[in-house]
Order: C-alpha cells, then sequence, then structure tokens
C-alpha cells in the first residue's frame, strides 16, 4: 500500500498544531532537519520535533540533513520520532552505522537517504539492516524545486535490492512529488510518497493526498 507522509516544510509553521490536523488522513508526517552544514538551510530541531509529538500520533518520520548524525539520535528518540533517516554522505561509512546502531538500541526504526548524486549501489552495505531507503529526487536543503526525472532508474534499482535483500524495507522518494510525477515514482518502485507543497499548497489536502495515493 502507498504511504503519504506530507512535509512540514511546507506548512505554515506560526499555525503547525492547525497544519498538522489539515493532513490527518495522511499515513506518516514528514519532518526535515537541517544544520546549515550538511545542506546551506537551516530548518527545525528538537523542540520542534517534541512540540509535534504532543500534537499528534502520527508517524513521525524524521530526515536528518545534518552532519555526523549520531550525534543527535538519542536527541530526535527523546523528542519523539518514530524513524529517522542519514544521509550516506553525512559520514563516513563508520560514523552511519554508529548512527544505526543508536537508532537500534532506542528502538526507533532506520533509514538511509541517498542524495542525486550518489549511486544505488551505495545502499547495499547497508540494506538488509534499514527499515527504509529514501531517494532524493532534488537536491537536499530546500522544498519547491523540481522533480529530477534522471533519478527514477535509481529508485527501480533500489527497488530491485530491497526486493532480493529485505523485502520489508520501505522505499520512500522526497522531492518534487505531486499528482504528475507520483504515478511515476510509484510504477519505479516507491511506496512512501514525500509531498510538501503538492499537499500543502492544495485548496483540499485530504483530497490531495487521495490523489497522490491514486484513488
Amino acid at each position: 500500500m502507498i504511504k503519504i507522509a506530507p512535509s512540514i516544510l511546507s506548512a505554515d509553521f506560526a499555525d503547525l498544531g492547525r497544519e498538522v490536523q489539515k493532513v490527518q488522513s495522511a499515513d506518516w508526517l514528514h519532518v526535515d532537519v537541517m544544520d546549515g552544514m550538511f545542506v546551506s538551510n537551516i530548518s527545525i530541531g528538537v523542540p520542534v520535533v517534541k512540540s509535534l509529538r504532543k500534537a499528534t500520533d502520527m508517524f513521525l518520520d524524521v530526515h536528518l540533513m545534518i552532519e555526523k548524525p549520531v550525534r543527535y539520535i538519542d536527541a530526535f528518540a527523546d523528542a519523539g520520532a518514530d524513524l529517522l533517516s542519514v544521509h550516506l554522505e553525512s559520514d563516513m561509512p563508520p560514523g552511519i552505522k554508529a548512527a544505526l546502531e543508536a537508532m537500534d538500541r532506542r528502538g526507533v526504526k532506520k533509514g538511509i537517504v541517498l542524495r542525486p548524486i550518489t549511486a544505488a549501489e551505495a545502499v547495499l552495505p547497508y540494506i538488509k539492516d534499514v527499515d527504509l531507503i529514501l531517494v532524493m529526487t532534488v537536491e537536499p536543503g530546500f522544498g519547491g524545486q523540481k522533480f529530477m526525472a534522471d533519478q527514477l532508474p535509481k529508485i527501480a534499482a533500489i527497488r530491485r535490492y530491497i526486493n532480493e535483500y529485505n523485502p520489508d524495507c520501505r522505499l520512500e522518494v522526497d522531492g518534487g512529488v505531486d499528482p504528475n510525477t507520483a504515478p511515476l515514482v510509484i510504477e519505479a518502485g516507491a511506496d512512501v510518497l514525500v509531498a510538501g507543497s503538492a499537499v500543502y499548497g492544495a485548496a483540499d489536502p485530504a483530497a490531495a493526498i487521495k490523489t497522490l495515493r491514486g484513488e
């Protein structure tokens, strides 16, 4: 089943509790954490995740766009994240492994993320140990970017790896997902779609969520 994860990066931060209520019909809530180092933008951190946890019982899918993420796994787990995903480019392999081990200790679901420049094969050392692989179809750091169709073969390749090595792993896509691109990423093998402006920019967010699911 396709899951939709609206990105609060596109929400109105002046009234975030109300903005979360707008997307209650979605499956997950996607939270982009940016540190101004791994990506040039700065977004939100632990206090906002803690506030979101108080405001909703939705599954909190927290995407860490931060350098050396192992330093913050405990803090985001304490804040109430259900899943933490870390960029393979954000640390050396021992650091990524340490971050995943920390997630294991804390009982949160584990994800890894690939920027557009990173090849599909980069997931292979981790694929048996993670619950989710996220493929970025824009450059991380800013919302509202144009979908990069050249990432579709990568999505398809990772779907083949998942089917072979870890069929329970979810395949998420983030970046430029809208009613036109959603069918493309689903056809390529994605089963979790992150959408920001396509949901929060819609007159009827609940209807937009249904459309993205293909309902």
